[in-house]
């Protein structure tokens, strides 16, 4: 390859390059737009609308996209450089016969080391090359503008690389394989970034996982086939407020799926409005089971066929009404000019229907007619059959005619306490959870009346799961919040007074006055009492849920639910090594004592109080602002400072010259502006994947939590306590607890082995034994053989000689095997007769 001939084949100072057979160094630029032109068939939301769905960007195929550059056989015209034994070796210059130049390093006559190779028609590539290859790290440069820097192989991207298009509006970031993008890679199509797609690769085609965002701003998250949705994905139209998560088929929703129009509407409304369809999709139509759940509380499970309820079904209307029967063409079969409305509850007098199942709380009020509407309808059965049976109208109604002499005040406080941490709700949905509820509880001084979070979950407990009574992402309508206030405002009543005979309304009455209406929104405690230091501690919330479960103890009473006390608090703390001379047991101690009153009784302490998440969570965040002193906090910054280099303050603040550049870019090539893709995508391609049958996620997106620099001191330490101190601790603990099953296990084998080893070693000495036992045996046998032979041969010459064998046998000479250690002359000679 590349030797140097001269023309009549002897020795030149002419250089011929080979063919490089798939040279794919000569690309032209990815013309790679987005589209969303072609749309699957289309389904309807609630209302029957149609919504079009995206499609990924359409790719040109690339064998129309590259075409493949090639060292071709040229002769070399004129060098300039230097020469070793004839052979060009050093720097030099390199003019080929069809007008290629190369100039840089020879070895031994080939094209060897750093060099710049430029093509007639103005293709550049500068980087290194091994024997006449372009081979390492290296830039291709297209006449248009377009530019490739990365790895290369055999004059092939190879490797990891950068690709930039011809009006730098397309760029391609990741690994490549023989000219085409294969393995991990981002591709950016235009130059503001709000246009990619980041994820697998093969042959140029997405192909497994990835993430990619459209012009319009939707988004798709799944499993891509051939440059198509395909496996499990979620698309989010950001447009026209919809998602779809479930299954896909070339582009298609295809399978189980879960489709959800959001519905955003004024601010101050309380429900999370929202159509969803759970179940089946044939071509992007709902087909087959499926249930459709309305935003005004109704709700249909039976057979669809292409969008329409068509078969036997199940629908429960918005007032509790349950009707089971055919379905046909959208339409009640038995009733086909029944026409339902979907904001009020319609005259089901002519409709055979069925009433709910009774008995439970979760029951109207035992069809007693309620004043203050459907949408807040209290749920008191259960309070109204303590009081006599011609009383429980008249109690209903007052305890009503309460609510809405104050349904401003409790609309506004519902309002207040459900937007906690919850500022950026996507469909304006205020939904309160149990960890807003908690606040509220807290605020109000609930906690004040003998009386903890924990208990109070279990009064509202009804026939709820026993691990779920203290879940802080358990939600509540407005209705939920006033019927869980008048049952907490009666038995607290009641226990203050037992001996006064107290209606509901009173008992209401008396709570708003002494504790809602002067406390509420007042909020306090270390979570929520400010919305900035909120948001940035809710990237904790999860783990510190995860944690909050591992240390609770069952409870042995029932409802026998996990929970944990003060006690347990502090063994948690003990056993993670927390402790210290500044967070000392009194510290914490203080800590709790700081919103709960029953924590102290003079200078009596009272350990056994049961701590919800959010009192767990609060004494963390105290705990964490009293064991981050300044040395840590500068110990912290000097860590911080090594790990991200010289644009980091020592204090882990950020240097103001820090540059901008993109993932995967070794030098910057476009700034960003603030707030820009990155952070947008990442926000919403972490949002909920199942609202309805995941509440968690309702609460708040799944986010992990951001190695964020900030200058104030809280924050810092908030971080620095959870990142560094806490967390690590945990997970050392729980690593310790994995292994400890592991080196019981290790060690009964360690046990064994001996065991197996000892046994063995037994049975070998007494395998030795006993073969020594035999070889002595052996021995004694020998040595009588051998007295027995010697004596037969001392018979058989005193036969021969005539002389008497006891004479002969006494001259017989011992054999050497049986002589004695002093040696006897020989006798017994033979005489001559």
């Amino acid at each position: 390859m590349g030797k140097i001939k001269k023309k009549d084949g002897k020795k030149s100072d002419k250089l011929t390059v080979e063919a490089a057979e798939d040279a794919g160094s000569k690309l032209s630029p990815v013309s790679v737009t987005p589209s969303e032109e072609h749309a699957p068939p289309s389904i309807t939301d609630g209302d029957d609308e149609p919504v079009t769905q995206e499609e990924p960007p359409v790719l040109v195929p690339a064998s129309e996209l590259y075409e493949e550059p090639i060292l071709a056989q040229l002769i070399v015209e004129k060098y300039e450089g230097e020469l070793v034994n004839g052979l060009y070796d050093g720097e030099g210059v390199a003019y080929y016969k069809d007008g290629n130049i190369y100039r840089g390093l020879f070895s031994e006559g080939l094209m060897h080391g750093k060099g710049m190779y430029t093509w007639a028609d103005g293709l550049i590539y500068e980087g290194e090359f091994f024997m006449n290859f372009p081979m390492g790290d290296g830039v291709y440069t297209w006449p248009d503008g377009s530019r490739y820097e990365g790895q290369v192989y055999k004059a092939i991207r190879h490797g990891t690389g950068v690709h930039l298009s011809i009006d730098q509006q397309v760029s391609y970031v990741g690994e490549w394989c023989m000219g085409k993008r294969h393995g991990k890679g981002t591709i950016y199509y235009n130059a503001e970034g709000t246009s990619w797609y980041e994820g697998e690769w093969i042959h140029n085609r997405k192909e497994g996982w990835g993430v990619q965002r459209f012009p319009s701003g939707n988004i798709y998250e799944g499993q891509w086939k051939a440059d198509r949705f395909h496996g499990e994905g979620r698309m989010r139209w950001l447009s026209s407020n919809e998602e779809y998560l479930g299954q896909w088929e070339n582009g298609i929703q295809n399978g189980l799926g879960t489709h959800t129009w959001f519905l955003k509407r004024v601010s101050g409304s309380q429900y999370s409005l929202r159509n969803e369809y759970i179940g089946n999709f044939v071509n992007g139509s709902r087909h087959g089971q499926g249930q459709y759940y309305y935003a005004n509380g109704a709700m249909y499970d039976g057979q669809w066929k292409n969008n329409k309820k068509h078969g036997m079904g199940k629908f429960i209307f918005k007032n509790g009404r349950i009707y089971i029967g055919e379905f046909v063409e959208d339409q009640i079969a038995e009733y086909p000019n029944f026409k339902y409305d979907r904001v009020n509850t319609p005259d089901l007098s002519g409709i055979r229907t069925q009433s709910p199942i009774c008995g439970e709380r979760s029951t109207p009020n035992s069809g007693i007619p309620s004043l203050l509407g459907s949408y807040i309808e209290l749920d008191i059965a259960s309070l109204l059959n303590t009081f006599p049976e011609d009383e429980r109208y008249e109690e209903q109604k007052q305890v009503e005619y309460g609510i809405l002499r104050n349904l401003t005040t409790l609309r506004k406080t519902y309002k207040l306490y459900s937007s906690l941490g919850n500022e950026n709700c996507f469909d304006n949905a205020f939904l309160m959870t149990k960890l807003q509820f908690w606040r509220f509880l807290k605020d109000c001084k609930f906690h004040h009346h003998d009386l903890t979070l924990c208990d109070m979950d279990r009064l509202l407990a009804d026939n709820s799961d026993p691990e779920e009574i203290h879940s802080p992402y358990a939600t509540m309508l407005i209705r939920t919040f006033l019927t869980n206030v008048i049952y907490l405002a009666h038995h607290i009543a009641r226990a203050d007074s037992p001996d006064k005979k107290l209606s509901l309304v009173d008992c209401f009455s008396r709570m708003m006055t002494q504790n809602i209406s002067p406390h509420a929104g007042t909020i306090k405690g270390h979570l929520f009492s400010d919305a900035q230091k909120t948001e940035h501690t809710m990237s904790y919330i999860d783990k510190c849920w995860d944690i909050y479960k591992t240390y609770c103890r069952r409870n042995t009473s029932a409802p026998y639910e996990p929970t944990m006390t003060m006690r347990h608090f502090i063994w948690m703390m003990r056993d993670l090594k927390v402790l210290n001379n500044v967070l000392s047991v009194k510290k914490i101690v203080d800590i709790m004592a700081e919103d709960n009153p029953r924590v102290r009784d003079g200078n009596e302490i009272n350990v056994e109080l049961e701590l919800t998440f959010l009192e767990f969570l609060e004494a963390l965040i105290g705990c964490a602002v009293v064991y981050i002193t300044d040395e840590l906090l500068q110990e912290s910054g000097r860590e911080l400072q090594e790990e991200q280099g010289p644009n980091t303050a020592s204090d882990g603040s950020a240097s103001a010259d820090s540059t901008n550049t993109r993932p995967g870019l070794s030098s910057p090539v476009r700034k960003r502006k603030s707030g820009s893709w990155t952070e947008e995508k990442e926000l919403i391609i972490t949002m909920k994947m199942n609202e309805r049958r995941s509440p968690r996620l309702r609460f708040h997106p799944q986010r992990k939590p951001q190695k964020r620099i900030v200058t104030d001191r809280w924050y810092r330490q908030v971080d620095v306590f959870f990142q560094k101190v806490f967390f690590p601790a945990y997970e050392k603990v729980e690593q310790l607890k994995e292994e400890i099953p592991r080196n019981r296990v290790r060690q009964a084998e360690q046990a064994r082995l001996q065991q197996i080893q000892e046994e063995e070693e037994a049975r070998l000495k007494a395998l030795r034994a006993e073969e020594e036992a035999k070889r002595m045996e052996k021995m004694e046998l020998e040595k009588a053989a051998a007295m027995l032979e010697a004596a037969q041969v001392s018979d058989e010459q005193a036969e021969d000689s005539g002389q008497d064998p006891a004479i002969a046998k006494e001259e017989a000479p011992v054999p050497p095997s049986t002589a004695s250690t002093k040696a006897t002359p020989a006798t017994g000679r033979k005489k001559k007769k």
